[in-house]
């Protein structure tokens, strides 16, 4: 009876196990089932576009990118095709003896290996970097044959950006340079980030950076099928890339050229304007730099030479450059007499060739002008005129009505960068020192500011429009260098619509009255010798401004001081005098006089624009020296000289 028991309890425990076990298997099954589940059915969609993701891939196709013209079509920035060699610095091994190793069979530099270190810095380590572009022929044969050598390094077929004029234009035209993190980061938070992808350049400066969305083009794609290796099988689909759009300029690149070579070795800035309509024909700053240079990556040496050279070349001083305006501002404080009526046209003022104010003496004339209407005064730049008309209106009144001409303001031109320089007012020095003693303006800083000295500091760009809005009758249009873009598909031309000038409701008869004592400069004034026997009326005034501050009673000796500590030469003037075609701005900076520097190259752009002449090559000689005023030699039909190209 023992026994059966015992034996009845075995069964028991073995039928308990037995269910047990069939339960775990049961739920591991479950498990099983619930996880096909999962996998087949819920996550079904997102799981084959994963294993279609493995069995393709996406690569992006970079569009060429658009070209950079002149008004008269000539091409200023294109495109060119060169191979080049890479390293993926994660799939390379030790990188510097693979350099080495590279050396041996292609020409590598020292500063190729500078150029790939940096790059190095500013990429990830996944990324291809170029080590050596524009390989030759023999050299890309000569990789081919040992390529199995060398894991991680390719030959690619890049194009590269090229400018045809070298130097000429390089701050109006700008360049690209390779994506940095900076700008990476950018993209990626914007809406272009998929048009980015696969590109590695970008503009930088110039119209370069500022058209670059129309330049950029669109990236198109291609959908490969890969093997388990990740090599490409065939190609499954793909959407071409569309290149990007022409920029046409209104520059004219040969008058630019001319101008850049007129200043020689000199600094300073240039800007022509068409006043009909704010067409910027000449944007020059000078020195200038060769943009092909950061096409690559920059080395160190032309950087150094670049970044650290006492003329700042890679400044673009027509836009970032501010200078006091010094006599040139005399008409436009004559306006804003008449306009304000602080004086009447006939009130005649005495120039002693001084001027006394709160127990200071500021200079003018030596021995005087004598008794000085606003004519006379424009037509021989009388100083005590404009220091007397200063204090009369102060400060305040001045900047209200020098505003809205665009001195100290941006001007809204389609290239970055500008700065906006300084039109003082109380309101400005109370915001700009800090020391209480500091921010009240003193009645004594009001005098200098008649002659476009003291605090006064504006850019070619804003003198030059602000030229170009007397010239026109008082109606200011924005500046701009961009006239039209051109599809890169239809070919069509498509104009960039300009808001309309704006009229600044100056009255006629005044404008009229500054207007033909500006005439007068040129025909009987300070730049009579330079306009003589233009085939066309011009109006000007010639300027020289202050670099460093002298003392009340101290006389200006250039030979005493360095060259960088000489006064500037200015001159703004436009013409025809009848019918305004083109207004510009001119500083020659530290060589003095305005009429003996900055008005011969202004007669030279006026004789290139209006008559189609070109100076003979002696008369380009003297204007470089200093050394002309009207022009020199026969000159040349401006369309039979070729443009050159280096």
């Amino acid at each position: 009876m023992t026994e059966l028991r015992s034996s009845e309890a075995d069964a028991s425990r073995f039928r308990l196990r037995a269910m047990v076990i069939g339960l775990v298997v049961l739920f591991a099954f479950g498990l099983v089932v619930a996880r096909l589940v999962y996998l087949q059915v819920i996550r079904h969609d997102d799981l084959a576009a994963q294993a279609e993701s493995n069995r393709t891939a996406v690569v992006p196709i970079v569009p060429n990118r658009g070209l950079i013209l002149d008004r008269n079509g000539v091409v200023l920035a294109t495109n060119y095709s060169a191979y080049t060699l890479e390293i993926t610095p994660s799939r390379a091994g030790v990188l510097d003896e693979t350099i080495d190793e590279l050396a041996k069979i292609v020409d590598i530099q020292t500063r190729d290996r500078r150029r790939f270190k940096r790059l190095m810095e500013e990429s990830r380590n996944f990324e291809s970097l170029p080590i050596r572009t524009r390989l030759t022929d023999q050299e890309v044969a000569r990789f081919t044959a040992q390529r199995y050598r060398f894991p991680g390094v390719d030959i690619k077929a890049r194009l590269f950006r090229n400018y045809p004029m070298g130097d000429v234009a390089a701050h109006a035209i700008g360049y690209i340079g390779r994506i940095n993190q900076t700008e990476k980061a950018r993209i990626q938070d914007s809406e272009d980030e998929a048009n980015y992808r696969g590109t590695e350049y970008i503009g930088k400066l110039g119209i370069e950076q500022s058209f670059e969305s129309a330049l950029h083009g669109t990236t198109g794609v291609e959908q490969m099928e890969t093997s388990a290796g990740g090599r490409a099988v065939r190609k499954l689909s793909s959407h071409a890339a569309t290149p990007g759009d022409s920029v046409m300029l209104s520059i004219d690149i040969k008058l630019q050229k001319l101008v850049e070579d007129l200043y020689g070795n000199r600094r300073g800035a240039l800007v022509a304007i068409d006043p009909r309509n704010g067409e910027i024909l000449a944007l020059v700053s000078k020195p200038t730099f060769d943009p092909n240079l950061f096409v690559e990556g920059i080395d160190v040496e032309n950087w150094t030479a670049l970044n650290e050279s006492i003329d700042k070349p890679l400044l673009n001083r027509a836009l970032r450059g501010t200078y006091p305006p010094g006599s040139t501002y005399k008409p436009f404080m004559a306006l804003a007499a008449l306009q304000l009526n602080k004086r009447s046209p006939s009130m005649v003022v005495s120039d002693p060739g001084f001027y006394t104010f709160g127990g200071h003496t500021f200079r003018s004339h030596e021995g005087g002008l004598g008794g000085v209407d606003m004519h006379r005064a424009i037509q021989f730049s009388s100083n005590t005129y404009f220091y007397s008309l200063a204090v009369e209106m102060g400060v305040d009144a001045i900047h209200d009505f020098m505003k809205p001409l665009g001195f100290g303001q941006s001007t809204g031109i389609d290239l970055n960068g500008e700065v906006r320089g300084t039109l003082p007012s109380t309101e400005w020095k109370r915001n700009t020192y800090r020391r209480p003693e500091m921010k009240r303006w003193f009645p004594g800083e009001t005098v200098s500011l008649g002659i476009g000295q003291g605090y006064n500091n504006f850019t070619m760009l804003q003198l030059a429009l602000a030229e170009a809005t007397l010239a026109n009758g008082g109606t200011r249009h924005r500046p701009h260098m961009a006239k039209a873009i051109k599809n890169s598909v239809t070919g069509v031309v498509t104009e960039i619509v300009q808001p309309p000038g704006e009229n600044l409701g100056y009255s006629p008869k005044n404008v009229e009255i500054v207007r033909n004592a500006l005439v007068a400069v040129n025909k009987g004034g300070t730049g009579t010798r330079v306009f003589a026997g233009s085939a066309y009326t011009s109006a000007g005034k010639t300027g020289t401004a202050q670099a460093v501050s002298l003392g009340q009673n101290v006389k200006y000796n250039a030979k005493a001081l360095e060259e960088h500590q000489r006064d500037h030469s200015l001159f703004a003037a436009y013409a025809p005098a009848e019918a305004p075609a083109i207004a510009l701005a001119v500083i020659v900076e530290n060589a003095g006089f305005g009429a003996a520097h900055a008005a011969p190259i202004a007669r030279r752009v006026f004789d290139y624009w209006l008559q189609g002449e070109y100076p003979s090559e002696e008369d380009i000689a003297a204007v470089q020296k200093g050394q002309a005023s009207a022009p020199i030699g026969k000159p040349r039909r401006a369309a039979d000289v070729a443009l050159p190209l280096p």
